[in-house]
């Protein structure tokens, strides 16, 4: 019986752990093969995993790497769900994303209007 109870399915554990918003989004990600249990790319979402297996999945725009230390028996608050896994990911200083600057690229849409309205008054 605690066999049953030291192991849980790889979607239904990354739904528990907060890492996806909905169990069908984490199955959807291992079904597609972006996540690797113990450096082995699997496919299955009924695969199951144990503490001390080590996950590596995409999430937004970094790549997390992460040791399973226990087993959620529910979806619980965030401080709850961070207990159940050490984070392995490097830490990465955020790059913030090139600026806008006014005036030049390319015209939004409020802006083309304004640039159409001032050329049609030069005209007439």
């Amino acid at each position: 019986m605690s066999e049953a109870a030291d192991k849980i399915r790889i979607d239904k554990w990354l739904w528990q752990a907060r890492f996806f918003k909905t169990r069908s989004l984490s199955a959807k990600q291992v079904s597609a093969g972006h996540v690797r249990l113990n450096s082995n790319k699997i496919q299955k979402p009924a695969q199951l995993v144990t503490p001390g297996d080590v996950l590596t999945f995409p999430q937004g725009r970094q790549v997390r790497v992460v040791r399973i230390d226990a087993i959620g028996v529910r979806r619980g608050p965030a401080p709850e769900a961070q207990a159940l896994y050490f984070n392995m990911s490097e830490k990465r200083e955020d790059v913030p994303r090139n600026p806008r600057f006014e005036g030049k690229g390319r015209p939004g849409k409020k802006e083309r209007r304004e640039l159409d309205l001032s050329r049609q008054r030069d005209v007439f």
